[in-house]
């Protein structure tokens, strides 16, 4: 959580600015309605041994009304739109899953009956427990879910203290939500018609909660620390959440700024609504092909409608986590079944699971020795080609499920041609096995293809490409390990650069390579959702973009203002550069220009 804040006086009143994580591309301005959403303190006491049972009765009770009430919340998605109701579902059955034998209830239990403690401490040290636990491995993915625990947590702790939910829909319309924290089911039943906007002390972009504020087209800016003191009811508040700011009480200059925005954004967005239908192709005729990153099934619905062309990633780790075992090859082919028919014979690019021992579903079968650092230990194809087991289940799937529509595999941070050519092998043995038994009925195999995401494999991308049919550059981890900079560390984050020369000139490689090779090269990280990069990665010869459905529609308007000639001779401008201050003001010059 980011926690600097900036001050200024503005006569009565002051205007105070507040940095927080930014969940959605859209601005709101309302009048504050302050929410406590916290249980206060949490009652601490001995119960006797004789006084045990009955604790344990209270609490298991409490545990009953936990799953009625989540089992209530279930039956209430029929009312939501189909993409957040089957969101919330995962999350709740999830939830569910928790509330019955888990580690969690049974070391709730153990402190009652062995430290004598009243449920509701004993629940809280458990709680705290687990979360420091996920807190302590560096993956933003699991640390997200320390939410999840925290919630369950919470909803048995106020069986236990008898503590009523907030009851949003009796607050005015037009304001915005400031609270400690919301549950991912607090923030899906809310009405987006009667909710301007969603702010937070705790949580992150990567959590439940802003999925669900995402999926509702709410405004919202989460871990915005100490702001609840900030804040009074009826404040007048502006949501940022395109730059994660909070403007508490703005004076009359930033209102009227924001008006502005908001206005605008309406007109661009009806303005880009009509470039759904249109190609991605620039004014002297040269096309771009345009399609959309995604997680989970219901991401398709809004990639079609944002004009994709295919699934230029889909991502598979969901499938795997927030479970006690791995799932099944039926369960990952009904899955991906889903998602290849609603695209409709648009194709569809399914990358194998990019796990990490830290992430990866334990089980009998399934025992790994943790990374004590997960990016650069075992993950990933690395993993796929030791847990061979666990790959060929998923490969049986995806081979399966190709018989709906077209579809690639793509496997992640692959590093030499050897892990290229052993996944070949494991690849042939899958198909052979699955026409054996009559569950595929043709020889073809998906196209092949290898993500570039080191330094090292960029390096040799003229003889990875030799081996696959197609390559995809994840932009995001090639910045990563060439710079050696983590972004989620805030000390460092900073120096997050993909305009760094060195990452610039590791791009070019991969793309002559490909280009030489004459086989598809895709961009898929963070900068092909960017307008702003548009013209260089055009310029270099980028003519196919993966990103995010909601950033398609701006980065087709700006390809669609492009002619290739100037901004190829502006890319090989900027490679010639040394400096990345130089890059971005070469950069900055020509899209001023456009």
């Amino acid at each position: 959580m980011k926690n600097n804040s900036l001050t200024q006086k503005q006569g009565p009143k002051t205007q105070t600015v507040f940095i927080g994580s930014g969940i959605s591309m859209s601005t709101a301005i309302g009048k504050a309605r302050v929410i406590n959403s916290g249980l206060g303190q949490v009652p601490k006491y001995h119960v006797s041994d004789t006084d045990v049972p009955d604790e344990l009765k209270r609490f298991r009770n409490a545990v009953a009304k936990a799953q009625k009430q989540i089992a209530r919340l279930k039956a209430k998605t029929s009312s939501l739109t189909d993409t957040t109701a089957e969101e919330l579902e995962l999350l709740l059955d999830a939830h569910a899953a928790m509330l019955v034998s888990t580690r969690m209830l049974l070391g709730i239990e153990k402190n009652i009956a062995e430290l004598n403690l009243n449920a509701e401490a004993a629940l809280e040290i458990v709680v705290e427990e687990i979360a420091r636990g996920f807190e302590k491995v560096k993956d933003a993915y699991l640390a997200a879910r320390v939410q999840d625990i925290k919630d369950v947590g919470s909803r048995i702790l106020r069986q236990l203290m008898k503590t009523p939910y907030q009851i949003y829909s009796k607050i005015p319309k037009g304001s915005i939500i400031v609270a400690q924290e919301l549950s991912p089911a607090d923030t899906a039943l809310m009405d987006p018609g009667s909710i301007a906007g969603l702010i937070t002390e705790q949580g992150g972009s990567d959590g439940h909660t802003a999925i669900m504020a995402r999926s509702l087209n709410i405004p919202a800016v989460l871990g915005v620390t100490k702001i609840l003191s900030k804040i009074s009811d009826g404040d007048t508040i502006i949501v940022d959440g395109d730059n994660g700011r909070v403007i508490v009480s703005p004076d009359h200059d930033t209102l009227e700024e924001f008006k502005r925005k908001i206005e605008a954004r309406r007109r661009l967005n009806r303005q880009l609504t009509r470039l759904r239908s249109l190609p991605a192709v620039t004014q002297d005729g040269v096309l771009v092909g345009m399609q959309a990153n995604i997680e989970l099934a219901r991401d398709v619905e809004e990639a079609i409608h944002a004009g994709a062309e295919g699934i230029g990633l889909l991502r598979t780790e969901f499938m795997f986590l927030n479970r006690s075992s791995a799932p099944t090859e039926e369960d990952q082919y009904q899955t991906l079944k889903t998602i290849i028919t609603e695209m409709s014979g648009r194709p569809v690019t399914i990358r194998t699971f990019d796990l990490s021992t830290d992430n990866l579903p334990q089980s009998k079968n399934i025992r790994t020795k943790k990374s004590s650092n997960p990016l650069l230990g075992l993950r990933a194809v690395r993993l796929s080609l030791r847990q061979q087991r666990l790959f060929e289940i998923q490969l049986s799937a995806i081979l399966r499920a190709s018989i709906h529509g077209e579809i690639r595999i793509l496997l992640p941070m692959v590093s030499s041609i050897h892990q290229v050519r052993e996944v070949k092998k494991i690849l042939r043995r899958v198909r052979s096995r699955l026409q054996k038994q009559d569950k595929i009925a043709t020889d073809k195999v998906p196209p092949l293809g290898a993500m570039i995401e080191v330094p090292g494999a960029a390096l040799i991308a003229d003889s990875i490409i030799q081996e696959v049919d197609f390559l995809a550059i994840g932009t995001n981890d090639l910045t990563m390990y060439t710079l050696a900079i983590d972004r989620e560390d805030e000390q460092v984050s900073n120096l997050f650069n993909p305009l760094h020369p060195a990452v610039l000139q590791l791009i070019q490689i991969t793309l002559q390579a490909a280009h030489r090779s004459k086989k598809p090269v895709s961009i898929c990280g963070e900068i092909a959702g960017d307008p702003r990069f548009a013209p260089l990665l055009i310029g270099l010869g980028v003519r196919e973009l993966s990103m995010t459905s909601q950033n398609l529609p701006r980065v087709k308007q700006r390809i669609r203002a492009l002619k290739t000639g100037p901004a190829t001779r502006r890319a090989m401008a900027i490679l010639d550069q040394t400096d990345e201050d130089q890059v971005q003001r070469l950069l900055d010059d020509f899209n001023d220009g456009i």
